[in-house]
Formats: structure tokens, C-alpha cells, sequence
């Protein structure tokens, strides 16, 4: 048996993208997976399965997602090991500096050019790719309400975004 933490993307933002934690959890049983935990409502559940591979795992993830909910709900998965990775990352980085936020944008394939991702860091905000995360580093400078000020979203692919807190908390809890 394998376990994953699944991150699904853009949930519980509006009105019309509505899955509650109670829903993923049922949708992810009737999926077959076992061990299912959720925290927070904004779409991180941890699963366990048979399912090695993690395309397997987002596929008939996403499937019982659609489903359930009526719509697409992108998923991006990570074995324990490479989310309590990312979470070293995001530990280390957060360290390094006085910041603002960390956000950490959780990708669904590797970045196809992470130094043009990082060539759009400014003296004030760092944009650092490690595998499938891109880590935003956001200075004292930074205002409320953008997540992405650097723009890299739109280089990255499929992502989801967490703050640094609930990586934290994910990988003390589940890793």
C-alpha cells in the first residue's frame, strides 16, 4: 500500500466551485482508497492505495472528483517522501530571509524552464524551483491579495498554491 497527500485545484473559491472536505473524503472511498484524511476545505487530502504510480493515483482522483462534484478539480499528488522534500525545501528557504509570505505553488509536472521561472525574481521577491515546487518568496514590500506578483504562473503549467504554514503542517502530520 502507498499513501499520497492529493492538493486539488481551485476549489471552495467561489460559488460555483463548491466541494466541501466532507464530499472529497466520500468521493475518495468510493474510489477505493483507504486511510483518507482531509484538512482545511481548500482541497488537500491524504489517500492510501494499491496505486503506485502518482499519474494513476491523480487520474482516478480526478475521475471521482468530476463525479462527485460536477466539475473538473485538477489534483496534483506527492508520495510522503517527496511532500516531506518539499517541506525541507520550504524550511530551509523560509529561513534564509525576512519575509512577508511564502507561498508554494505545487506543480503537476516538472517545470519545463525552471531558470527562466527564477530570472523573474526581483531584489524584493524570489521566485526558487525545486522539482515540483516553485517556492515564492515574498519580501516586506509585498501587499495583500497577490499571490503571484512575479507572474510565473503562466510558465509553470498545472499548479495549485498552499502557504508555507500548511506545507508545514502536512508534512508534520502526514509525512
Amino acid at each position: 500500500m502507498t499513501t499520497h497527500v492529493a492538493f486539488l485545484r481551485a476549489i471552495n473559491l467561489g460559488a460555483k466551485r463548491k466541494f466541501p472536505k466532507d464530499a472529497i473524503k466520500a468521493a475518495c472511498e468510493a474510489a477505493g482508497f483507504s486511510d483518507v484524511e482531509t484538512y482545511i476545505n481548500t482541497g488537500n487530502v491524504r489517500v492510501t492505495s494499491t496505486l503506485r504510480s502518482r499519474a494513476k493515483v491523480e487520474t482516478r482522483l480526478e475521475e471521482a472528483f468530476s463525479q462527485a462534484a460536477g466539475f473538473e478539480v485538477p489534483t496534483i499528488a506527492f508520495s510522503q517522501s517527496e511532500l516531506a522534500a518539499v517541506g525541507d525545501d520550504a524550511e530551509e528557504l523560509h529561513a534564509e530571509r525576512e519575509l512577508a509570505r511564502h507561498y508554494v505553488l505545487l506543480l503537476k509536472e516538472d517545470p519545463r524552464d525552471a531558470a527562466a521561472i527564477e530570472a523573474l525574481s526581483t531584489d524584493e521577491h524570489r521566485a526558487v524551483v525545486r522539482n515540483r515546487a516553485c517556492h515564492l518568496l515574498l519580501g516586506p514590500s509585498y501587499e495583500q491579495g497577490g499571490v503571484d506578483p512575479l507572474r510565473v504562473e503562466k510558465l509553470l503549467g498545472v499548479a495549485t498554491n498552499r502557504n508555507y504554514t500548511v506545507i508545514s503542517t502536512l508534512v508534520k502530520k502526514w509525512c
